[in-house]
């Protein structure tokens, strides 16, 4: 997915960025700022394990870390820093010129949209909250454009939204929200599953069920990143061939609680021995493969409406013992201003 012109400073537009994206604009940065210095080992498990998420993500970012001239092939096994320095250590004007270069290719917002939208998420499990853009900007070093280019993606992930008096609003995870959330989600999804079933690679279809076929063999294997993985497979990558943008659009307004689950999925492994999604992906996939769009269609629909119970039980399971910090662009809303209609 091509990323957006960093050196145009607009409203956000376009869909929030795939996790590759996110790592590869952070590691990006922080080569051609001499962070990661010339030579560094980079492998995909130590990447995955730095940024939790699964090898794939981290395997793409690293394919465009070459792409770029960033790392190279190392040696054996996995990648090395590739030299933005002169021979003394300093930047020569050479060197300069490709810092710039290279870093003209990670939009402003990127460098912290990945931290902005976990420590949003994360808290909207306990309140609501208001997010001040100027407070943002401020806390993170950057302009009051790039900050009001974070809120237009979050806005886009269907994590924030306008509420009285222009004011940016994340509404807290109450039991009524979660389920207006999931009804939205039974409705449109399964509608672009059956479009996409006639349209999606075979292959996806074939490697999905390969990898929740492996998670069944070998639950206890499974961390917080696979399970987001195999979310992201099914809700994101699948449901991405219907061929209908607007209904896309739809859907990824509706899809916090993918985001949400990433950070409940880390903090509630052992609440089931074996992950009650999988084998309802599985059904869904078989369906798929055999032909059956409709059956398929009516087994996502039934899978989301039992997920909804299961997503307030992980979030009532964390919701007293996680304490958040404060922090200076994030306002906790009253209970009564808290909700999604505020």
């Amino acid at each position: 997915m091509p990323v957006s012109n960093p050196t145009e400073e607009t409203t956000a537009v376009g869909p929030v960025p795939r996790l590759n994206e996110r790592v590869y604009a952070i590691l990006a940065e922080e080569i051609a700022r001499g962070r990661l210095p010339a030579g560094e080992r980079l492998t995909e498990t130590g990447v995955a394990s730095r940024f939790g998420v699964s090898r794939p993500p981290a395997r793409h970012a690293l394919a465009r870390l070459v792409e770029a001239g960033l790392v190279r092939k190392a040696e054996g096994r996995g990648y090395r820093v590739a030299a933005v320095v002169g021979a003394d250590g300093r930047h020569d004007a050479t060197g300069e010129a490709a810092v710039e270069q290279r870093l003209r290719a990670v939009a402003s917002w990127e460098r912290i949209y990945d931290e902005v939208e976990t420590e949003i998420v994360s808290r909207t499990l306990v309140a609501g909250w208001r997010v001040v853009e100027s407070e943002l900007a401020r806390h993170y070093g950057v302009s009051r454009t790039v900050a009001r280019d974070v809120v237009g993606r979050l806005q886009q992930a269907g994590i924030v939204r306008k509420g009285d008096g222009a004011r940016w609003i994340a509404p807290a995870l109450t039991s009524t929200y979660v389920g207006e959330l999931y009804e939205v989600r039974w409705i449109l999804e399964p509608e672009a599953l059956e479009k996409a079933a006639a349209q999606a690679p075979a292959a996806l279809v074939a490697r999905m069920e390969a990898n929740l076929m492996a998670g069944l063999a070998a639950p206890e294997r499974l961390v917080g990143a696979d399970l987001d993985a195999l979310e992201d497979e099914m809700h994101v990558q699948l449901l991405a061939h219907c061929g209908n943008e607007a209904l896309l659009q739809a859907i990824r307004l509706h899809q916090s609680l993918l985001i949400a689950h990433r950070f409940l999925y880390r903090r509630t492994l052992a609440m089931f021995e074996v992950e009650p999604f999988l084998p309802e992906h599985l059904e869904v996939v078989r369906r798929l493969r055999a032909g059956h769009a409709h059956q398929a269609r009516e087994r996502l629909r039934a899978h989301l409406m039992v997920s909804r119970e299961r997503a307030m039980a992980r979030i009532e399971r964390i919701r007293h013992a996680f304490d958040p910090v404060d922090l200076p662009y994030l306002e906790r809303l009253p209970p009564a201003a808290a909700t999604a209609g505020s």
